[in-house]
């Protein structure tokens, strides 16, 4: 008999026992500790008292309130096309959610390059080429950088991950100026790398010797100072879409996984958490007319003839009803008043009375008509203006037509006396926008909004480095400058309406999206209007009192807040806004 095969084999069923009874225990302590027995208690008493059709489903619902919280896993940089067909940045992001990777949201970014009207082709290419590296770029930073430098933290942690972003970007430029200067070195001081070169001012003609007697009766022209000259272009670092567009990817996979609309998301970081108990629409800045130097008349002045809707109308009705593909109606005007005139006549024949339903602004983008040549700038074909003359005609044209309640870069960003004289002249009814005379949001933290002209209000733009928390930081010190703030699009668009939430979030008085046609612009407008229906339907939609008549309090639109007062015809209470200088009231 074989005793010694029977007693290995019972021991060694013994020790698999023994095994698996230490497994059990190991598995009930770690349930145990991480309060399995207990969860799965309530839950099981829960659905049993609920009776709910799909059990598991709540079920599932009820232990994912004890997940962990969703953390950054890996981020993705892809080149697609914007409404030009030229290559812009879209960012998507993936978190670990229940022990897997999903794809949370993406976001784009629009190109940091406008067109300027009427490009020559090799401008045009050359720019491409450059958004085109500049993308490629950003790619290489986000698909490999910035996936280790940012994995594992939680997108809620908006200002740490700008912070980290921010502090990235800055070391990848000073990288940068530092092969820039090692090349310039080897190069040698007799080859030096051309520097971009501002148009020269104008220089007063030398006599020619000749003595022209002047006519009788006639007095002669006064001397023009000579204009200073145009500031360099900022320059901008190839890559630099990354930073701004993982920034704002960043907050919408944290407003997706709270379930919270991104416009929302945005108020509590500006507001801290405390989001006030109303949230005001901003106003949009529709394109209508375009009479710029691309347009086939003589005038050049106009670049966008605005239409701006009186404060209490919703985002719908304001809408007009016809459009270019370009978002405007391009025409050929020989006058200087003939859009406004064609604009006010359409008004009259659809019943609406320009002034009271609608106002304009004007784009004049004057940087686009200066001649440098003659230090003039080319308002009409045959027809050129000195920046002191333009000062005149604008103050007659606000006259005449008192409907314009706004001028979009009037004057070039150099022409800072005049542009104070403008100021100073129109007064608190009406307001100055430095768009394109403005800099960028990087530049205007870095200054403090030093070394731009004075103005009643500036457009930012949410492009290259600009994070979130930047917006949040330039919309305070806008604030306290009393400065209106409008958002504005670049031309490189594309579909994502990420500005819009943007806009209501930070609290912009204005967005400027350009006119009502093409794809990429019309899913702006629809989000605006799904935003208001949103609030209206929660309560939380406050009012904004007339655009006109807060012009005539302050040049600036202050903090509003709204009150609830009661009328003495009406029982009921009525949202009315009022001014504050101070924060809105918090919850």
């Amino acid at each position: 008999m074989n005793y010694g095969g029977g007693l290995s084999g019972s021991c060694r069923a013994s020790r698999e026992a023994r095994e698996f009874y230490e497994l059990k225990q190991r598995a009930a302590e770690f349930y145990r500790a991480n309060g399995v027995p207990q969860r799965l208690e309530e839950a099981l008493n829960l659905v049993f008292l609920q009776r709910p059709e799909d059990v598991y489903g709540s079920l599932a619902n009820y232990f994912s309130q004890f997940a962990k919280t969703p953390v950054l896993c890996r981020m993705t940089g892809r080149s697609i096309l914007d409404g030009r067909g030229w290559p812009v940045l879209e960012v998507e992001i993936f978190c670990t959610v229940k022990n897997n990777e999903k794809s949370i949201c993406s976001s784009v970014i629009s190109s940091h390059s406008e067109l300027a009207e009427l490009a020559l082709t090799s401008v045009t290419e050359a720019q491409e080429k450059e958004i085109r590296a500049s993308v490629e770029k950003a790619k290489e930073w986000i698909n490999e950088t910035l996936n280790t430098l940012l994995s594992g933290l939680l997108p809620s942690e908006q200002l740490k991950i700008d912070r980290l972003l921010s502090e990235y970007f800055t070391k990848e430029a000073d990288e940068e100026k530092e092969r820039a200067r090692i090349e310039k070195e080897e190069r040698g001081a007799t080859e030096e790398a051309p520097t971009p070169v501002p148009p020269p001012a104008p220089v007063a003609a030398p006599p020619s010797g000749k003595k022209k007697e002047s006519a009788k009766g006639k007095k002669p022209a006064p001397v023009e100072k000579p204009i200073p000259p145009a500031e360099p272009s900022e320059p901008v670092l190839p890559g630099s879409p990354a930073i701004g567009g993982v920034s704002l990817a960043i907050a919408k996979a944290a407003a997706v996984l709270n379930r919270t609309p991104l416009y929302m998301h945005i108020a509590s970081l500006r507001y801290e958490q405390l989001l006030p108990k109303k949230l005001i629409m901003p106003l949009p800045l529709i394109s209508l007319l375009s009479c710029g130097k691309s347009s086939p008349g003589k005038l050049n002045l106009m670049k966008e003839v605005l239409v701006l809707p009186r404060s209490n109308l919703t985002i719908r009705q304001p809408v007009p009803k016809r459009a270019s593909p370009l978002g405007s109606l391009v025409i050929a005007c020989d006058r200087l008043e003939q859009p406004l005139e064609l604009v006010q006549e359409a008004c009259k024949t659809l019943g609406l009375q320009l002034g009271e339903n609608l106002h304009l602004a004007i784009n004049c983008a004057a940087h686009e008509l200066m001649d440098y040549s003659k230090g003039r700038y080319d308002v009409l074909s045959g027809v050129s203006k000195s920046p002191d003359e333009m000062v005149d005609m604008y103050v007659d044209l606000m006259n005449k037509h008192p409907s314009i309640t706004a001028f979009v870069d009037p004057l070039r960003r150099e022409d800072a006396e005049q542009w104070s004289n403008l100021v100073t002249v129109l007064g608190s009814k009406f307001n100055l926008i430095a768009e394109a005379a403005s800099q960028s949001v990087s530049r205007l933290l870095e200054n403090r909004g030093a070394n731009t002209p004075p103005s009643t209000g500036v457009v930012i733009r949410h492009i290259n480095q600009t994070t979130v928390t930047d917006l949040l930081e330039i919309i305070q010190l806008l604030d306290e400058r009393k400065d209106m703030v409008v958002l504005g699009s670049t031309d490189g668009e594309s579909s994502d309406d990420g500005l819009v939430d943007l806009a209501v979030g930070l609290g912009a008085s204005f967005i400027k999206l350009g006119g009502l046609f093409r794809g990429e612009r019309a899913s702006k407008y629809n989000r605006l209007v799904t935003i208001e229906e949103e609030l209206a339907r929660s309560g939380t939609l406050g009012v904004r009192r007339d655009t006109q008549a807060l012009h005539e309090e302050t040049p600036t639109p202050a903090t509003l807040e709204a009150i609830s007062v009661k009328s003495e015809d009406e029982e009921k209470e009525k949202e009315v806004v009022v001014l504050n200088t101070q924060p809105l009231e918090q919850d």
